[in-house]
């Protein structure tokens, strides 16, 4: 479908946002919505107690956050105006600032932004979010460091979960080689936010037969946006189906077999219900399954996802919403890949803390840029000027007011004006 034009009462409200507050560097939108919500509690819940004052502490993580982050490095960030020195930050972040710590603030961030939300202007609740990779540039030297044939270049990826509203509810760092499969399905089972997740959107690399047998047995929809649609070939449901369809007789094979599902019901429940525990993870059971083609499980699988992805298709080529649904959900993930520079550590964990820290950053930004678009359409001057084309676009990622980078001047008294989230509308 062609690109829509931006609603001109959004680009006004975006100006409007830009007059009240002025530019805002993206160190004082971590610092709102630490203050605003206590989520570096988490840290010491997750890592333990220690000897430096609260408000110490949390002035040390929030500059080690935004540090990885930005991947300006803690250096860098040392040198700004707040009174910490390097050692410090660095100690801090050893100590208290781990892998779990850091997800822990994520979706801490991502519970209260959910909280705070006005149904009259976001709707009910998102039920789904959109899955997608992002290629980030790495050092040669970085025994990570991997060559990504679609990508053309050395790095990593970062797989993304984003809620239509914008929100990222998990975030994942993968091999180049890695199934998008694996990880969608990981995003999806171990998110950890409130959010209920019924459905995700992929791109043609995030969705395969396999995919479409997996989610339909963990209960959630799998809509992908398929390249090269007109290809795709309709499984019938029984011997003497193709006759029913004559008109659809170039696009029709073979029937799916329902007796392979049925002998092999069990044993993909059982695969199903270790995914969702968590018990090997799903990288791991496809990989087995890869080994041997021939695997009667893994066959009654494909099975499962052929007729699901026979139903989809045919819903996807009828319903035009269902289309533009999935358009609206990749482009939220697809404005949501501003992962800048390059990696230069050469461990995995400072890499997967890099991709932890980015996503706290998201979502404070997220959390942030809602509470102000609500200070402004609490207002039924600008409330009423919201058409139907506006409230779709609505957005919290627009980035025209924000200072990522520069001098880190940190001052925990400074606060930006907000109304708060709980209070009721005028």
């Amino acid at each position: 479908m062609p690109a829509q034009h931006e609603p001109r009462n959004l680009r006004q409200l975006k100006a409007e946002v830009r007059r009240r507050w002025g530019t805002v560097a993206l160190v004082d939108i971590l610092k709102e919505r630490v203050l605003r919500t206590g989520c570096l509690e988490v840290v010491t819940s997750v890592s333990g107690g220690g000897s430096i004052p609260a408000s110490v502490l949390a002035e040390r993580l929030l500059l080690a956050i935004y540090a990885y982050g930005t991947n300006t490095g803690i250096r860098a960030v040392a040198a700004g105006g707040h009174g910490h020195s390097e050692d410090e930050i660095r100690y801090v972040r050893r100590r208290y600032l781990s892998l779990d710590a850091a997800r822990a603030v994520a979706i801490r961030i991502a519970d209260a932004t959910f909280a705070a939300r006005r149904a009259v202007l976001w709707g009910v609740g998102s039920t789904a979010v959109a899955s997608d990779s992002t290629h980030v540039r790495a050092w040669d030297q970085n025994i990570f460091t991997e060559w990504h044939s679609r990508y053309g270049g050395r790095g990593v990826l970062i797989y993304w979960h984003v809620e239509r509203k914008s929100m990222v509810v998990h975030s994942q760092l993968i091999s180049c080689t890695a199934s998008e499969v694996a990880a969608m399905v990981e995003g999806a089972m171990r998110h950890s936010t409130t959010m209920r997740l019924e459905g995700t959107y992929v791109d043609s690399h995030g969705q395969s037969e396999i995919g479409f047998g997996i989610t339909r047995l963990l209960g959630f929809d799998l809509l992908p946006r398929i390249k090269q649609i007109n290809r795709i070939k309709l499984y019938v449901d029984a011997s003497g189906g193709r006759d029913a369809y004559p008109n659809l007789a170039a696009a029709l094979t073979r029937p799916i077999r329902w007796d392979l599902i049925a002998e092999q019901y069990d044993m993909t429940m059982r695969y199903a219900t270790a995914i969702r525990t968590g018990t090997p993870t799903t990288e791991a059971i496809l990989r087995r399954f890869t080994r041997s083609a021939s695997h009667p499980t893994y066959a009654a699988m494909l099975e499962i996802g052929r007729a699901q992805k026979t139903i989809f298709v045919c819903r996807y080529l009828r319903l035009r919403e269902l289309q533009r649904e999935i358009e609206e959900g990749l482009n939220v993930v697809e404005s949501s890949h501003r992962a800048g520079g390059t990696i230069a550590g050469n461990h995995r964990d400072e890499q997967e803390m890099f991709v932890a820290c980015l996503r706290i950053l998201q979502a404070a930004l997220v959390y942030v840029k809602t509470l102000m678009l609500q200070d402004v359409l609490v207002e039924p001057a600008w409330f009423e000027r919201l058409g139907d084309a506006d409230r779709r676009g609505l957005t919290p990622l627009f980035w025209n007011h924000v200072l990522p980078y520069g001098e880190v001047n940190l001052d925990m008294s400074k606060r930006l004006t907000l109304t708060d989230p709980a209070a009721p509308p005028q």
